[in-house]
């Protein structure tokens, strides 16, 4: 590229002149390309420890002149082709024009001016394109990762870093490139190269770990190996990164969600990113928004604007609290530094004045918020109150104004004078109002105990109520807590759910949009809701609530309401479990934005099509039980219990192993505190039952001592009666297990695993998440190779090799975009076998990295024959291939017998494969098949009279056969049509048969197609000689078969313009001058008349439209020769193939004498 000039005094060192006029010299950097000796390698190597290749690329232009010792640096470049253009481009333009110039000061003014402009002028033509520019070292980076490892320039880096990978027992210091889709390892020392390139979909383990031998190291683990990276400046860093970047291709592999750079992003301002690139700075933004989202319960698109230290005037308490305030688009947050001390979530529809109080050396810069509920809040300690305050103003402007506080406790008289208005079906009952509620209104008032206790918990939450806030602004606090922990009152239940989960921000976000998803999904029709409509009453049937059709038709319509919103989940089996309790606590709408939360929030993954979200806190528990109970974890392992019990208990929230009135209460810690409460209990029900789990000798008796604890788990405290549990009691009744109050249990479970934290648990779920979903992808592989192997010959491993192929060109398309669809068309929801599927593109790739019929040297034909293999294997024209379809093409080109590869190559030259516009080119090509018509002639002649008799005697034989069978017709029985109905039934196997016939057109493309594939074979002048002899004789038997079927249903006069036609004289006789000519073209020999290429179009030029010939014909005629018969019948292995093509895909490590960086960048890997 072109460089503002700089003054360079010593133009030798370090640098190797190549090229030179009197004004130019071009330079190539020592150490760089061929050569350069013990100097060159101390060079190369100094540029890769010290990173000098990224900052001095290995070529440059200098201008000089000859009476100056100071010379110019104008130009470099990072391969000799680049500054090879950046040469030719002065010599031709500028190098006649200086040469005229008197004085030297009058060239380097000219030259100078010319460069910056030339400059000036690519600076305004990129500043459409590229919206943000990185910094000049960065981009040097990111053109030397591309130039290494081959990538495309849609594949974009996001950091790179200086460290150390071990080879052997080596240390190779080096730079690590981190790229969206790759981690890239590059090192050079005295001679020897590293290179390693490692896509993120590979990744099955990231860990930082730090031992005597990797101190404050990183490996890398993939199926097949593991990488250690050590030395780093920050690993912490670098190591976050990874994490990220190995997320979203976890999240790409799970549901196909690939990278997207946010354009939004704010520019930096100045001096502030140094080295730092766009994506870099996007990741960390989003590993931001992502922690914001988390710790306040927000929607998936909200986004940080900014924090600051502040402090909280607390009323409740009388006192400051310190901590931090988060800005977004929508909300106002605040979060205590010390833990649980207080919380404070204030929505931007809620605020009615935001202002700045008067400052004082007790209160400076003080900002007083206030809501529309009446409540004020005064945050202090602000470094940039006026900014702030603008930056809130702003979002205020832009929050669509709500007609009123959004308060949850209305008054129950207009609360259901409201609801009864709305009927989501004509024909079915709403539910207005929670189930529970709906179903105890007829009941008598019950003034027992258990009922004191339900009011006097109604009371401490009003009390809570009226001193820290009601609804969204309420302040959260270690009360709060202790309040969920003694449970939630049935009355305030649904409200309080609403409120801890962040569901009432959606709801209040989003009105009527429940109904309206109501109404699109009536009546239609899926997978989900056939699902749906047979789980109905299997959801707590043992409830009276849902033993008549208000609660089935409730669950019905909340159910398929969100299997309409969200098609990737649709249903998932424990969806009907959670739903149905959320039915008795809330209305309709609110239990969907309930299952909403649940779903896309706290339960990430866990009701998609493989329950990936569960099996990976499967995953987190067997780890937390090692951390926490490891005698018990041994020994549960053996046993492998935990894979068994923690699905159920953390798909259904322990709603289906536990008595519905303690399970509930597990729900109201869950709401309030997320999944961490169900770890916690589910380590505690671990914990209590450890002596009898330690004396089981297997898994069923382990799931018994589980099961009657959980059965026997009650709640003391309910007013409700008492409903049935699911589970069939497990003990006899002689020995009943001691009942365990569920309060205790709880109060348990935060004693002994109280120290759980949140970003602990996130940080063991991407641990986990890397190895169930390549644990997954593993299985799909094995799925699709059981599936396709018994239909070709191909081996296991080759199979398995093939599917990793053909699945990584479908990834690579996805991220450097080859195709704007290949992101869409991936469905993880879809059988194994269609999950990944290629467009004509992507197999034009792999046919030519693994087909053997690869036509050599001429690409283009090779490709031709890729795409007629695609439509010819696309059998329901969707323009995509799936893995059987690829592998059933390609074993008939490896694995079948002669016939089966001459009838596939024979389909490749037949509609639908072969399309009109080619064939119209066969015109051109007709010469190289023309021979001496008077030996067809009368080789037609001969057989024309045999096939006369032929046809005579057939004639003959099917008269007296048709005169037998109407003799012999009887009456058919029954037996007879169910003898035709299987037949029809049976798959029908294509035979040579069955196969159309060929025209000229089509013809003359097989022979140009035979003709290309042995271009780079060792037998090649046999072959070419041996296919010119059968393409001659395919022809005459093509005049022959015209001839033939010509006279069956031509009248004579129409026949005998056929031998004038092609020269003949009557009576099937040879004139003198084509006998003259035969004897000419014998001479030259048949192979020439294939293989020349004449210029001039000969008789047989016009293509003619009766001419055809059979699969028959074409089979035998092949036959005939023995070198043709060898080259279908070699054996050839595809392991070769998939090898060389897994090494470019890969980039292994290699080792070379000298640097690589004069290499020019390789091919994108297929």
């Amino acid at each position: 590229m072109w460089l503002q000039p700089e003054e360079v005094l010593l133009a030798g060192a370090l640098w190797l002149s190549e090229r030179a006029n009197p004004f130019f010299i071009l330079q190539r950097r020592r150490g760089h390309g061929r050569g350069g000796g013990l100097s060159g390698l101390l060079v190369g190597t100094l540029d890769v420890v010290l990173d000098s290749s990224a900052r001095v690329a290995p070529y440059r232009i200098l201008l000089q002149t000859a009476d100056s010792q100071i010379y110019w640096n104008i130009a470099c470049g990072s391969s000799r082709k680049e500054i090879t253009e950046h040469w030719d481009w002065l010599e031709s333009n500028l190098l006649q024009t200086i040469s005229i110039f008197d004085s030297d000061e009058d060239v380097t003014t000219f030259v100078k001016g010319k460069i910056c402009g030339i400059i000036a002028e690519e600076q305004r033509l990129k500043q459409g394109e590229e919206p943000e520019e990185e910094c000049g070292k960065f981009r040097e980076a990111e053109l030397k990762m591309r130039r290494l490892f081959g990538m495309p320039e849609e594949e974009k880096l996001v950091n790179y870093y200086s460290c150390s990978t071990w080879k052997g027992r080596v240390p190779r210091q080096g730079w690590l490139y981190l790229s969206v889709n790759h981690l890239c390892f590059y090192s050079f020392l005295l001679g020897k190269e590293v290179s390693l390139v490692v896509p993120w979909t590979e990744v099955t383990q990231l860990e930082k770990n730090s031992t005597l031998v990797f101190p404050e190291s990183v490996r890398v683990s993939t199926r097949h190996t593991q990488h250690f990276f050590s030395m780093f400046l920050n690993v912490n860093d670098t190591f976050k990164l990874m994490e990220q970047l190995a997320n979203i291709a976890m999240r790409q592999l799970l549901d196909n969600e690939s990278f997207c750079a946010d354009q939004s992003l704010p520019r930096p301002a100045g001096g502030t990113t140094k080295n730092v690139s766009a994506l870099k700075r996007d990741l960390d933004a989003r590993a931001k928004n992502e922690r914001y989202r988390l710790a306040f319960r927000l929607t998936q698109d909200e986004r940080l604007d900014g924090h600051t230290d502040c402090t909280l005037w607390t009323p409740f308490t009388k006192m400051h609290v310190v901590g931090q305030l988060f800005i977004s688009n929508n909300y106002i947050c605040f979060s205590s530094k010390e833990e649980d001390l207080c919380q404070l979530i204030i929505p931007l529809r809620e605020v009615s004045v935001v202002e700045k109080a008067d400052s004082s050396s007790v209160l400076p810069c003080p900002v007083s918020i206030s809501t529309k509920n009446k409540m004020t809040f005064l945050f202090a300690n602000l470094k940039d109150r006026d900014f702030l305050v603008q930056r809130i103003s702003d979002f205020l402007q832009r929050t669509p104004d709500s007609a009123g506080p959004s308060v949850l406790f209305q008054s129950a008289a207009a609360s259901e004078s409201g609801e009864q208005r709305r009927h989501y079906h004509s024909g079915l009952p709403t539910a207005s109002q929670g189930l529970l509620q709906l179903y105890r209104s007829t009941a008598p008032e019950d003034l027992g105990p258990k009922a004191m206790k339900e009011k006097m918990k109604e009371e401490a939450w009003n009390i809570h109520f009226s001193e820290f806030g009601r609804g969204v602004c309420m302040y959260r606090t270690s009360r709060t807590r202790e309040l969920v922990l003694n449970g939630i009152p049935e009355r305030l239940r649904g409200e309080l759910w609403l409120l801890f989960s962040g569901a009432q921000n959606e709801l209040a976000c989003h009105p009527g949009y429940y109904g309206q998803l109501v109404e699109q999904a009536l009546g239609r029709s899926s997978l989900a809701t056939e699902e749906i409509e047979r789980d109905l009453h299997r959801s707590m049937p043992e409830h009276r609530a849902f033993q008549n059709e208000m609660g089935i038709a409730a669950l019905r319509r909340v159910l398929t309401a969100y299997a309409h919103r969200n098609p990737g989940i649709g249903y998932c089996q424990a969806m009907n479990i959670v739903t149905s309790v959320l039915l008795l606590y809330c209305p309709e709408e609110e239990a969907f934005w309930l299952l909403v939360a649940l779903c896309e929030r706290m339960l990430p993954d866990y009701y998609n099509t493989r329950v990936v979200g569960a099996l990976v806190d499967q995953g987190v528990f067997e780890d937390l039980t090692r951390v926490f109970l490891p005698q018990l974890h041994h020994h549960m392992q053996d046993l492998g219990v935990i894979s068994t019990i923690s699905l159920s208990w953390f798909l259904t929230l322990f709603l289906s192993v536990m008595p519905f009135d303690s399970a509930v209460l597990l729900v109201d810690c869950f709401f309030y505190e997320g999944i961490k409460v169900i770890f916690q209990v589910a380590l505690a029900v671990l914990h209590d039952n450890m002596e009898a789990l330690l004396s089981c000798s297997d898994e069923g008796e382990a799931m018994t001592i589980l099961g009657r604890y959980l059965d026997n788990v009650v709640n003391n405290q309910t007013v409700a009666p008492p409903t049935p549990h699911l589970h069939a009691l497990l003990t006899n009744g002689e020995d009943p297990p001691a009942e365990v109050d569920v309060f205790q249990l709880i109060r348990a479970s935060y004693q002994k695993f109280g120290t759980l934290r949140s970003d602990v648990i996130e940080q063991m779920r991407f641990k986990q998440r890397l190895k169930v979903i390549q644990s997954l992808e593993d299985t799909a592989k094995r799925s699709v190779v059981r599936a396709v192997m018994t239909e070709s010959a191909f081996s296991i491993e080759e199979l398995e090799q093939l599917y990793c192929l053909f699945k990584s060109q479908h990834m690579s398309s996805c991220y450097w975009g080859s195709s704007s669809l290949a992101a869409q068309r991936h469905d993880p929801s879809l059988p194994y076998l269609e999950q990944y599927r290629v467009d004509p593109a992507q197999f034009t790739q792999l046919y030519a990295a693994l087909a053997p019929w690869t036509c050599g040297s001429h690409g283009g034909h090779g490709a031709t024959l890729a795409a007629r293999l695609f439509k010819l294997l696309d059998q329901n024209q969707d323009g995509l291939v799936n893995f059987k379809e690829f592998i059933t093409g390609l074993s008939g080109m490896y694995h079948g017998d002669m016939t089966e590869k001459l009838k596939l190559l024979y389909k490749l030259h037949l509609p639908p494969a072969l399309c009109p516009e080619e064939a119209e080119s066969a015109l051109e090509a007709t010469h190289f098949f023309t021979d001496d018509t008077t030996q067809e002639s009368s080789f037609q002649s001969h057989l024309d009279s045999v096939g006369q008799q032929e046809v005579t005697s057939d004639e003959a034989v099917k008269g007296e056969a048709g005169d037998g069978e109407e003799k012999k017709e009887k009456v058919k029985d029954y037996k007879y049509y169910l003898r035709m109905w299987a037949e029809e039934k049976e798959p029908k196997t294509e035979t040579i048969k069955d196969l159309p016939r060929m025209n000229q057109e089509q013809f003359i493309e097989l022979c140009k197609s035979l003709y290309n594939m042995f271009s780079q074979e060792a037998e090649e002048q046999q072959l070419y000689h041996s296919m010119a002899t059968v393409a001659s004789l395919l022809l005459r038997l093509g005049e022959v078969g015209k001839r033939f079927n010509g006279r069956k249903g031509v009248e004579p006069e129409a026949q005998g313009a056929g031998p004038e036609s092609r020269g003949a004289e009557p009576g099937g006789s040879v004139a003198p001058e084509q006998q003259q000519q035969q004897q000419q073209q014998e001479g030259n020999g048949a192979e020439d008349s294939l293989l020349s290429g004449g210029r001039g179009r000969g008789r047989g030029s016009t293509l003619d439209a009766d001419w055809s010939i059979t699969f028959e014909q074409v089979l035998a005629s092949l036959l005939t020769e023995p070198p043709l018969v060898d080259y279908f019948e070699r054996k050839r292995d595809v392991g070769s193939r998939v090898v060389a093509c897994s090494t470019q895909r890969g980039a292994p490590e290699r080792q070379n004498s000298s640097a690589s960086s004069d290499h020019e960048p390789a091919q994108q890997p297929v």
